[in-house]
């Protein structure tokens, strides 16, 4: 597994969209933009799925997934495995932060599921020598 830095966290928390991307078992990509998240830990994040489709279908066939942000002239990727929860503490935790979230919107959002992303390997895509590099 591999850690985030402070600095990593405090660049995702700061982000209000990031990119998540899976591919299919055959390895067709796909690319969403993600509001709905979380740092659980330095090893993990969630993301809860409120319209999940083809990201949904790809993380049943291969559960891995990276998430992508940046601000200016810092970025960060992120790769990892996937569980995705449908019961438990964290996936009712996430249902009543959508709940809570929809309501302060005033928008029709419900979350379906709890998507739970290990980090396995980050990698740098801050412009300059390093993009591009493994650091954890």
């Amino acid at each position: 597994m591999a850690r985030m830095t402070e600095k990593i966290k405090e660049l995702f928390k700061k982000r209000p969209v990031v990119s998540l991307a899976t591919a299919s078992k055959g390895g067709i990509p796909n690319v969403v933009a993600i509001g709905a998240k979380k740092i659980l830990d330095d090893e993990t994040i969630l993301v809860s799925d409120q319209y999940f489709d083809k990201t949904l279908s790809n993380l049943r066939e291969n559960p891995t997934a990276a998430i992508a942000f940046w601000d200016k002239n810092e970025g960060y990727q992120l790769k990892g495995t996937v569980t995705v929860e449908t019961s438990g503490p964290r996936y009712e935790e996430t249902v009543r932060w959508i709940d809570d979230v929809a309501r302060q919107l005033e928008l029709p959002l419900k979350s379906k599921r709890a998507v739970i992303i290990t980090i396995t390997e980050i990698y740098s895509i801050t412009p300059g020598g390093s993009a591009g590099r493994r650091i954890a």
